[in-house]
């Protein structure tokens, strides 16, 4: 039997933070937790970032995460709005690194197309998805906790597919070394 995994999955936000927790084992994923950290009334921009390294050193803490993976800043029509995305995630890595946990990176469109088979998915599209996949009722009004909980079914995906190496390079090295018994010689 192997050995379950813990991922904590962020959607990173610096109005709206989104996590969601989920278990591998030899079944498969399973459903453990997700929220939001609502930092709408915290008005100093620095204040928002301590309340997320907090808020996720405590995620951390009662999760025991064995790996965190988190959503990358994508580029959009404002260049403070990916700022304040790259300062968000920063202060949830930093919160992960500090204890030692290793952290993976997915951009949005590769999290909606490994839940969704596309990359143009609604959120609600992903939500949906996350919740037959997990075989669970989520509440729709936590729509960045279903994205944290497919950038972390992602990372389990991109982990479990013996021709993905991290970050998405093939490894066929390691897939050779794995499976002998698949080269014909």
């Amino acid at each position: 039997m192997t050995k379950s995994k813990i991922i904590l999955g962020i959607d990173p936000g610096t109005n709206i933070l989104g996590y969601g927790v989920i278990c591998v084992d030899s079944k498969g994923p399973h459903y453990v937790d997700m929220g939001v950290f609502d930092l709408r009334k915290i008005k100093d921009p620095f204040e928002k970032l301590a309340n997320i390294f907090a808020g996720v050193s405590e995620l951390l803490e009662i999760h025991h995460p064995d790996e965190l993976a988190v959503e990358s800043p994508f580029y959009g029509k404002n260049a403070q709005v990916v700022l304040k995305l790259g300062r968000a995630q920063g202060a949830a890595l930093t919160a992960a690194v500090m204890k030692g946990i290793p952290v993976a990176e997915y951009a949005p469109r590769k999290a909606k197309i490994a839940i969704c088979g596309n990359g143009a998915a609604s959120k609600e599209q992903v939500a949906m998805m996350i919740q037959k996949t997990l075989n669970v009722d989520l509440d729709p009004k936590y729509l960045d906790a279903t994205d944290a909980l497919a950038i972390a079914l992602c990372h389990h995906y991109q982990l479990s597919n013996p021709l993905a190496g991290v970050g998405g390079k093939t490894d066929w090295k390691k897939f050779i070394q794995d499976n002998p018994g698949r080269i014909k010689k």
